[in-house]
């Protein structure tokens, strides 16, 4: 079936996917200055296990409230191996690595230094999985790769541990980097359940591996900061980095997760106060113009939509015009087992669950 260029459908259904991309970018780069003045003496691997035991904690809470009581939210059996790697990599390596850099470095440079995550993110996307990334993506990458690295040279007495803290960080960034890669393979399911999953799972590994080498269980006051840190910052962030993930393909949403650093940067010069350096600034000027030209970015051409049959959240779009049978009440969106037949046409997309066609 051969369609008529138009962006109509695709200007509907992109407003709320790059809210929801900023907003995960909001909560996740506020809760990095603050997660860093919490940090103090609990060891790294505890206070990650803490962050996503809140994160996961109080989504599966909402959960409950939200669906009153427990449903099946089962993914296909193909998924699980992909689930599950997510949890290792990006649930319980990277937040370690996060936390040994947050030991070393000032909150307000490891939070501009998060921003390496996109580059890695846009890589893996581009080389690995086959995504697709035109120049002006490209060039952006480029301007934030720069910055990182004015951000990570040692300045003055800064010496090997400011420069081992920011490399502990982009560590960190390269584990989350190939964390949203793979999470792009089960953003069909239930992003909250996806988000949920991942906290308990990550959390309580990291608090058992903490806990057996002998860390030390902090006071209340901390372990209930830290939780609420993470439910914001890690839990009720990924829900909407899930959602946003689905509609906009991963470069794209990495692009725009990339203001999240700028954010945390901000909140810990403005509220503790913390001393940055030139080198700062030139980071701040050049990763600035990085985002911009990935948040301008426009991909418009003729494609084709080979057929297809999946699960997922949708409303009745210029992609989803299937019947249904006597048993839909009409309310959308909504979730069933749906097919889509071949299609060619031409608007402006994003590599989407329904764009991700070799160019």
């Amino acid at each position: 079936m051969k369609q008529g260029g138009t962006t109509g459908g695709i200007a509907s259904i992109a407003v709320s996917p790059v809210m929801a991309a900023l907003g995960a970018a909001l909560l996740f780069g506020g809760s990095t200055p603050f997660a860093k003045q919490v940090v103090g003496d609990v060891p790294p691997v505890l206070m990650a296990g803490l962050l996503f035991l809140g994160s996961g904690g109080g989504l599966l809470m909402a959960m409950l409230i939200r669906d009153r009581g427990w449903r099946n939210f089962g993914l296909p059996m193909k998924h699980w191996f992909w689930y599950l790697l997510t949890i290792g990599v990006g649930g319980v390596l990277a937040p370690v690595l996060l936390m040994e850099g947050l030991a070393r470095t000032g909150a307000a440079a490891a939070s501009l230094m998060l921003n390496t995550e996109t580059v890695f993110t846009v890589l893996l996307a581009w080389f690995a999985f086959r995504e697709n990334a035109g120049r002006r993506v490209m060039l952006g990458m480029a301007l934030i790769v720069t910055g990182g690295i004015a951000l990570a040279w040692p300045a003055g007495g800064a010496g090997w541990e400011g420069m081992a803290g920011a490399l502990a960080i982009a560590a960190a960034c390269l584990c989350w980097a190939i964390d949203n890669n793979l999470t792009r393979k089960v953003s069909e399911a239930d992003a909250m359940f996806v988000a949920c999953g991942k906290g308990v799972a990550a959390g309580t590994i990291n608090a058992a591996l903490a806990v057996m080498s002998g860390a030390v269980i902090p006071g209340w006051p901390v372990i209930g900061s830290a939780m609420l840190i993470g439910f914001f910052g890690y839990g009720i962030s990924l829900v909407l980095f899930v959602v946003a993930l689905r509609e906009l393909g991963t470069a794209r949403t990495g692009a725009y997760f990339a203001t999240a650093p700028f954010i945390g940067a901000v909140l810990s010069i403005i509220a503790f106060g913390d001393r940055v350096s030139g080198g700062f600034w030139m980071a701040t000027a050049l990763m600035g113009a990085g985002v911009w030209l990935h948040l301008t970015e426009l991909h418009d051409h003729e494609h084709r939509h080979a057929p297809l049959e999946h699960t997922h959240s949708h409303r009745h779009d210029l992609h989803h015009a299937h019947p249904h049978g006597q048993d839909w009440d009409g309310n959308e969106p909504h979730t069933h087992p749906h097919v889509h037949g071949e299609i060619t046409h031409s608007h402006s997309h994003f590599p989407d669950i329904h764009h991700r066609h070799p160019h």
